[in-house]
């Protein structure tokens, strides 16, 4: 392989008209600015700043202001609940049902997801066991979780990746048959359904994250969604410290409430929501029109017949492209196309599971596989269509020339380059 400085020099001069002008060899970059995955949807923002006024001038900036009271109220009609609890953060909305429900020793979940999801029950000494994936769905396979019940199962927490629902009829009757309860990491899924239901108001009780780089924010915030009264009331004691009342502790707990000003944003992002489906599906339909044809890159499917918000663009690159995954990756991070390798490597690979599980269960080929193909592009209201039609284009022109480009790169680090920085919003997926 020929190194940049030799490709610079003149020394081998590239004579394959595909490969001129990328930024990976040399060439200016297609955009002057990055182009992100997640970067943060704005409402109204004199709607927002009215809010915050109004907080200011009552003074009341937590514990269960009204901002956070009409929050709750708006995200509780969307799942369709009677009940839900807001809390800081997408994690700790994790970890206080979890408590809530009193998990312990063993749950089964998903490999392909956040590391937030493994972390929250591992933070609480609880185990997980993973679980491998459907390909198709990118979703837990209940087949692999009624395999993996033991005496030691308490729960299974489930995972709607990219907003698609999990089987959850399948998940359900698993949980039903061995007593178990069920529970769904929803962070994707605000605003979207299965069979006609919205997610939110499956299993026991389901989790949001209104992290920033989700469609619908509140800068960073969290929720739990329930119809269980006695859940709600436990995980309402357990995100104020175990508090009933004034001077009156109930319970062990902690400080996860969300704050006025997030439910300020978070209000301000909620009027918005229509708005940034519309962009979503657009952007979606825009991509899968200079996509279409493309070999070795399928865009993921969604449902039209349920309510999706389509907040994630998402391709499975595979060997028929010419070049990998990581290769692709490289080539649009050059053009300012900070495109993500979601889940990478998978949290059965990521620590300390991967320390602390043997081989059996490190055997996952599902998700290994998924992990190592897919990769989500840029979208929301931070892209425009005539941004999709020159990435599309970088795609198309990369996959063309395929291993002849492959050969042709200066570095092959299997991460994107270190020299471009990723804002502190830009996480692979926050929580």
């Amino acid at each position: 392989m020929r190194s940049a400085e030799d490709m610079s020099s003149g020394a081998e001069p590239l004579t394959d008209a595909r490969l001129t002008g990328l930024a990976v060899l040399g060439g200016a970059p297609a955009f002057d600015r990055p182009r992100h995955v997640g970067r943060p949807n704005l409402g109204d923002r004199d709607r927002l700043l009215a809010r915050i006024d109004g907080m200011l001038d009552r003074l009341w900036f937590t514990n269960g202001g009204p901002l956070v009271q009409e929050f709750e109220e708006a995200v509780a009609s969307i799942a369709g609940v009677r009940h839900c609890v807001a809390t800081c953060n997408g994690t700790l909305a994790l970890e206080i049902l979890i408590r809530a429900v009193g998990l312990t020793d063993e749950v089964i979940t998903t490999p392909f997801t956040f590391v937030a999801t493994p972390h929250s029950l591992r933070w609480q000494g609880i185990t997980p066991v993973f679980a491998d994936i459907d390909p198709r769905t990118h979703n837990i396979d209940p087949a692999q979780v009624e395999r993996l019940i033991t005496p030691r199962t308490t729960g299974i927490l489930g995972v709607h990746v990219w907003g698609r629902p999990c089987a959850v009829d399948d998940l359900q009757a698993i949980a039903d048959r061995h007593g178990l309860p069920l529970l769904f990491d929803a962070s994707h899924g605000l605003g979207c359904s299965s069979g006609g239901r919205m997610i939110g108001s499956f299993g026991a009780a389901e989790t949001f994250s209104f992290h920033a780089t989700k469609f619908v924010n509140a800068f960073e915030g969290g929720a739990i969604v329930t119809d269980d009264d006695d859940l709600a009331e436990r995980a309402r004691l357990i995100r104020n410290f175990g508090f009933a009342d004034y001077d009156q502790v109930r319970s062990l707990g902690t400080n996860g409430k969300m704050s006025e000003v997030a439910a300020a944003m978070g209000l301000t992002s909620l009027e918005a929501r229509d708005r940034f489906i519309a962009v979503n599906h657009q952007n979606y339909d825009a991509y899968r029109r200079g996509l279409d044809g493309v070999p070795g890159v399928e865009l993921i499917f969604y449902d039209d017949e349920e309510a999706t918000t389509r907040q994630y663009i998402v391709v499975e690159v595979d060997e028929s492209a010419g070049l990998s995954r990581d290769d692709l990756c490289q080539v649009l991070w050059a053009e300012n196309v900070l495109a993500r390798r979601y889940f990478y490597p998978g949290c059965h690979r990521a620590e300390p599971y991967v320390s602390e599980q043997g081989p059996d269960q490190l055997r996952m080929p599902m998700t290994d596989r998924l992990a190592a193909q897919v990769l989500t592009l840029p979208t929301g209201t931070g892209v425009s269509t005539a941004d999709i039609e020159v990435i599309t284009g970088l795609v198309r022109r990369a996959v063309s020339a395929g291993p002849a480009l492959a050969a042709a790169l200066p570095r092959r680090p299997g991460t994107p380059p270190a020299a471009v920085p990723v804002p502190p919003d830009e996480q692979p997926d926050g929580g």
